[in-house]
């Protein structure tokens, strides 16, 4: 695994995308130029010392590119975020990172479809970008993005399909896409009778029913869990998921999300 570091990024540009959905771009080479999609920050979300929210706040890496710019997507919803939502150019953020497993690329080719929930997208598209490089000729690379309502995925919609990528939404409220759950989109644009290699990243309870549906066929599945987490360096212990193993024996660890993921194969995770 790559290694990390702690470093201060000057931030470039904060877009507003809607009225709670932001996207910073920062300067931060070190962290830059060796992450990997599916990794992850602990971003400093404060002002001065004494200042709430004490602990970093784990945010997925949307984008990082060669020249030394990293993008973090995030939706404001509680002090933390509410700080980052109003840092301007020529602010500084302490970040730890690129931390935690990333998405292993198919050996093989293969169809590949990535499943984003919420803000579950945002590590998605780093990941789609390095795949259209490698993606083999002939084979399929399809998007499918579930939100609460239409705003939520604006800027994710148009960014997958200036890639290549063909995507489906699925909206809450119905004011974008099909209107329910984006797992409900899997028999209507992905064949079965073809191979497919699964991608996901989302609440638990659509990435649970992706990961049974990928299981019964037998396809791939690697799965990006979200969970509160403190350190993000597996030292308070707070991040733990039960492991599949322990359903067969209680003495086996538990999975810890900032050190053994956040990226685990489907069939690794107990979905309880």
């Amino acid at each position: 695994m790559k290694s990390s570091c702690q470093t201060d990024a000057k931030v470039l540009r904060n877009e507003q995308i809607s009225a709670d959905i932001f996207r910073i771009t920062m300067q931060a080479e070190s962290i830059a130029e060796v992450a990997s999609p599916g990794q992850f920050v602990m971003v400093k979300a404060m002002g001065k010392i004494a200042d709430p929210p004490l602990l970093r706040r784990p945010f997925s890496i949307h984008q990082a590119s060669s020249n030394g710019r990293l993008q973090i997507l995030f939706k404001k919803l509680g002090k933390g975020t509410e700080f980052l939502s109003s840092r301007q150019p020529g602010d500084v953020l302490n970040l730890l990172g690129p931390l935690g497993r990333g998405f292993r690329l198919p050996e093989q080719p293969a169809n590949i479809c990535l499943i984003g929930g919420g803000m579950g997208g945002a590590p998605l598209f780093y990941l789609a970008k390095q795949l259209s490089i490698n993606l083999s000729a002939g084979s399929k690379l399809k998007v499918l993005l579930g939100a609460a309502s239409a705003n939520e995925l604006v800027v994710l919609q148009k960014d997958f399909a200036s890639l290549g990528a063909s995507v489906d939404t699925a909206t809450d409220d119905g004011t974008a896409g099909h209107h329910g759950l984006v797992t409900e989109l899997l028999d209507k644009v992905i064949s079965p009778a073809e191979k497919w290699q699964v991608f996901t990243c989302g609440p638990h309870p659509m990435m649970k029913a992706i990961a049974v549906y990928c299981l019964e066929k037998a396809w791939p599945c690697q799965v990006s869990l979200e969970t509160l987490m403190a350190c993000g360096i597996s030292a308070c212990l707070g991040c733990a998921v039960p492991s599949a193993r322990q359903l067969l024996d209680s003495n086996e660890p538990y999975l810890h999300v900032c050190k053994d993921g956040p990226v685990f194969d489907a069939e690794e995770v107990a979905w309880i």
